[in-house]
């Protein structure tokens, strides 16, 4: 709303201007009474409404608890029982067989040369030659020329020998005219008695014939050096280390080399006190041989061996090992570097994994060791019922994969194969049928290979 006023002027007095009406509007504001009063209301609403909401927020926590409190404390319905039919253990079983078992015992070794030398010269002299056969590694034959000496000093002492045997067979000759003329002169002279040796002059005479021995065998031992000038392999061997060089001077007993045997190696197989008992080991020239298979310890146990060698053990050591008690049996090996086989070469000093062939156990029960549940415990299973029945057994002979049990079992008896670890004792069981397999517990009579 506009609030004005209309103002009208007149002449001014004492002039001559005529008089000008004019007109003016002025803008008024309005009061701000009204204003004042809507904001101190608006401020009193406030803090009434603060009020109203301290009040309230204890009343909802109050009234929630309450709610809380009546839903907690409803009464819950207990679970009804459920019933369960009895269960019943189920497992697999074999018949049990008296066999004749096998026994194969578990050694280890490494390969060792059985013919092993350090060769030398037996002369002195200067390397000349040294053949490719004597190399490190190199195989040679018996008789092969390893090594070549300068022959020159060797050569001169043949000469100077065959020039004193000369000498002497012409001694020899001399003395024997001269003892055939002392003869003659003897019987010229007319003496009738026997004329003495020293007139035959046979003192003389066997001392000629001594001297023309003397040199004969200085020939031969001058052309016995000379042929040592060539040193040769004394048998089919193999070289280890040569340890000269071309142009160096040796002598007599100088070693030229290393060198060992090919055509047979060994193997020293330890055997613990408790393993004697199960193989028959020779212990004279006569005995018979105890087979072996030798396979390589470096390849993975897991997988099959994807070679094998043969090996028999010809003789024991005499003495056992002052550490560990064992026997060390010794094994021969036939051809150990495939010379004539198309095996892999064997190496000395390769370790390799060894089963000895030992005793047959006659009547005894083959346990596979997955059917062990305790210490020499099995579980039995009654033909009445059936139920389990827990055995305790007494093993004769035990590996990796089987128990040998000689007493405490009858033929016939069930085994329990499956795994049952919470079977009570007389537990009532159901046998299930096994899926096809090979694997099972030969009958009487049959001869079953195993570990130690």
């Amino acid at each position: 709303m506009t609030r004005g006023w209309d103002f009208q002027s007149e002449s001014v007095r004492g002039t001559s201007c005529p008089s000008i009406l004019f007109s003016t509007r002025v803008q008024v504001p309005p009061p701000r009474v009204r204003s004042w009063k809507i904001t101190i209301s608006s401020r009193h609403s406030a803090a009434h409404m603060k009020i109203l909401v301290r009040a309230l927020i204890p009343v909802l926590i109050l009234a929630a608890g309450f709610g809380a409190w009546k839903w907690l404390g409803t009464p819950i319905d207990p679970p009804k029982p459920r019933q369960h039919s009895p269960q019943v253990l189920k497992t697999e079983k074999t018949v049990l067989n008296p066999v004749a078992y096998r026994v194969f015992i578990d050694s280890q070794g490494a390969v060792r040369a059985q013919e092993e030398t350090t060769i030398t010269p037996l002369v002195a002299g200067t390397v000349m030659v040294i053949q490719p056969a004597f190399e490190d590694g190199a195989f040679f034959k018996k008789g092969d020329v390893l090594i070549e000496l300068d022959p020159a000093d060797l050569q001169t002492a043949v000469y100077a020998s065959e020039s004193r045997l000369a000498r002497a067979e012409a001694a020899l000759i001399q003395e024997q005219a001269r003892a055939k003329q002392a003869r003659l002169n003897w019987q010229d002279i007319g003496y009738d008695e026997e004329p003495s040796p020293l007139v035959l002059r046979v003192p003389q005479l066997r001392e000629a014939e001594a001297n023309v021995s003397a040199a004969k065998a200085d020939l031969e031992q001058a052309q016995r050096n000379l042929d040592r000038a060539q040193v040769r392999a004394p048998f089919d061997g193999r070289v280890k280390a040569r340890m000269v060089g071309v142009g160096q001077a040796v002598a007599a007993t100088t070693p030229l080399g290393e060198i060992f045997g090919s055509a047979t190696a060994e193997i020293r197989l330890p055997l613990s006190p408790a393993q004697l008992p199960f193989v028959k080991l020779p212990e004279k020239e006569d005995d018979a041989a105890v087979e072996v298979i030798l396979t390589d310890a470096l390849a993975d146990p897991a997988q099959p061996a994807s070679h094998q060698w043969k090996a028999r053990i010809v003789r024991t050591e005499g003495t056992l090992d002052p550490t560990s008690r064992e026997l060390f049996a010794i094994a021969r090996i036939e051809d150990p570097f495939s010379l004539g086989s198309d095996l892999p070469q064997l190496r000395i000093g390769q370790p390799l994994r060894a089963k000895i062939e030992g005793i047959i156990l006659n009547d005894v029960f083959v346990i596979p060791r997955t059917a062990m549940r305790d210490i020499n415990r099995i579980f039995l299973i009654d033909r009445d019922g059936p139920k389990i029945n827990k055995t305790d057994i007494t093993p004769v002979w035990s590996n990796s994969e089987v128990i040998i049990v000689k007493n405490g079992l009858r033929p016939g008896d069930w085994l329990a194969t499956s795994r049952l670890p919470y079977a009570p004792d007389k537990a009532p069981v159901e046998i299930i049928n096994p899926p096809p397999t090979d694997d099972a517990v030969g009958p009487a009579g049959e001869t079953v290979p195993g570990d130690s």
